[in-house]
């Protein structure tokens, strides 16, 4: 769900920063915010027996009572082989697959994240569950705010939320499948302290006035600083903020944009960059300042009509991709100081999520696809269209597959969905580009002539019967 705000306020302006040294704007009127969470609910539900799958035979493996197999009440029973290689791939090499899907009726899929053995998946219904080993391992809820954005730093997990707070996790130390909410950001303490300073508060609009450490719209996107020092938060409120991980401070707030910030992502060279509702991506430069940081106006990549929904950095070819509302993912190159490197054109309706693992870039669209792109020098090429899901992509998630040879580049992906189901698919880097089938206008760039047509994705190994 993104929002795209109007453009007729223009009381805020991206060169405007508040940061924990420097507070501007002084106002009369103080905002009674509520800050407590006194509603938010930690359950356990590890070893859950009511997931459900979604298969071609069946509604739910657990809704036929007659079935005394185990494999057949398992979430992963319907799941494809995955082990044989693609018939017409000389290089014996693995072909892309769907190999299984997770169906909650609990509500659309917002956000994932993967740590180690571990998935968590957030929805509209306020839960995050745990999933380990393919089977649900653990699950804790927020009573407020459905879950927009999970990351996690170690021990911790940060979630943003609907409500504009963020929530932090931890694991217990006496069962890892037990999560414990820890704090809120901005802390109790801090907001406390600060809300009392009439120089902390901004106007957000005629006659609402808020304290600037603080989002008062939805959070849409989180990241973490290369080193894990600092988590980056945006926001519908046209507002990026920086929290110190060590003491959960905010230390900067920057109004970045004229509309929603709708992703934000760090890369390399200390940059961040930021994509809007407005139909820029700007780039921010951290420059360290004693104990704090300040982030400063660097460059803005692209402005256009359309918003942008997506941002994602390659950190190892240090090459930055935009996704768009009107199908198209653009990229820009580090190498060649940031200069537009072209378009990607493999969807119909809006990009939703990129993300990038390896030499692949992987965009989920409203149109329900998902597209895997590998670069190959200057160029990109598409592996593949994985089709399946029965709604708009919303969130991807990408890790190394460690049962791949050591020839072999294998990556296990998940894609959460508006249709409440996460796929996990089995994607190599050295498998052969399909036949272009079903995508917008345009063909795969640069595929030899002489490789030979595959089957379609969708033709081999869609599974039928999402439940919704």
């Amino acid at each position: 769900m993104l929002k795209k705000g109007s453009r007729g306020a223009r009381s805020l302006r991206g060169s405007r920063m508040f940061s924990e040294d420097n507070s501007v704007h002084k106002f009369s009127r103080i905002k009674n915010t509520n800050l407590l969470d006194e509603d938010d609910e930690i359950y356990n539900t590890r070893n859950r027996q009511d997931q459900l799958l979604s298969n071609s035979n069946a509604s739910s493996p657990y809704n036929d009572r007659s079935s005394s197999s185990p494999m057949d009440k398992s979430p992963w029973s319907s799941q494809t082989n995955v082990n044989v290689p693609f018939e017409d791939n000389d290089d014996n090499f693995s072909a892309n697959v769907l190999m299984g899907s997770l169906v909650r009726e609990e509500g659309h899929i917002y956000s994932l994240a993967t740590s180690g053995d571990l998935l968590y998946t957030g929805s509209d219904s306020r839960n995050i569950r745990v999933w380990k080993n393919r089977k649900e391992f653990a699950g804790f809820k927020s009573n407020s705010g459905l879950v927009k954005a999970i990351v996690v730093s170690d021990e911790r997990i940060f979630t943003g939320h609907q409500d504009g707070k963020i929530r932090v996790w931890k694991v217990s130390s006496r069962d890892p499948s037990v999560h414990k909410r820890v704090g809120t950001l901005p802390t109790m303490k801090d907001y406390i302290k600060n809300s009392m300073k009439i120089s902390n508060y901004f106007e957000v609009k005629r006659h609402k006035n808020a304290v600037w450490f603080r989002h008062y719209d939805a959070i849409s996107c989180l990241s973490l600083s290369e080193d894990k020092t600092f988590l980056y938060s945006s926001s519908w409120d046209k507002t990026f903020k920086v929290w110190r991980i060590s003491n959960s401070r905010c230390i900067e707030s920057v109004i970045a944009h004229d509309d929603s910030v709708n992703s934000i992502v760090t890369g390399f060279d200390g940059l961040v960059f930021t994509g809007s509702a407005d139909g820029t991506v700007k780039v921010w430069r951290r420059e360290l300042q004693g104990k704090g940081t300040k982030h400063f106006f660097s460059q803005t990549l692209l402005k256009q009509e359309c918003a942008v929904t997506a941002v994602a950095v390659n950190p190892d070819t240090t090459v930055v991709y935009c996704g768009s509302s009107d199908g198209l993912v653009n990229f820009w190159e580090r190498e060649n100081h940031l200069s537009h490197g072209g378009v990607l054109r493999g969807h119909k309706l809006a990009v939703l999520c990129l993300i990038t693992a390896g030499s692949l870039v992987f965009s989920g669209s409203a149109d329900m696809g998902i597209c895997v792109w590998r670069r190959m020098g200057m160029d990109h090429i598409c592996l593949s269209l994985l089709t399946g899901h029965n709604g708009p992509v919303k969130c991807l998630a990408a890790e190394r597959d460690d049962e791949s040879a050591a020839t072999e580049r294998r990556w296990i992906l998940y894609s959460g969905s508006l249709d409440k189901s996460v796929k996990m698919w089995r994607v190599s880097e050295n498998s052969v580009p399909v036949a272009w089938k079903g995508c917008a206008s345009g063909a795969p760039i640069a595929i030899p002539s002489s490789l030979p047509a595959a089957p379609s994705f969708e033709a081999r190994n869609r599974v039928d019967g999402i439940q919704n």
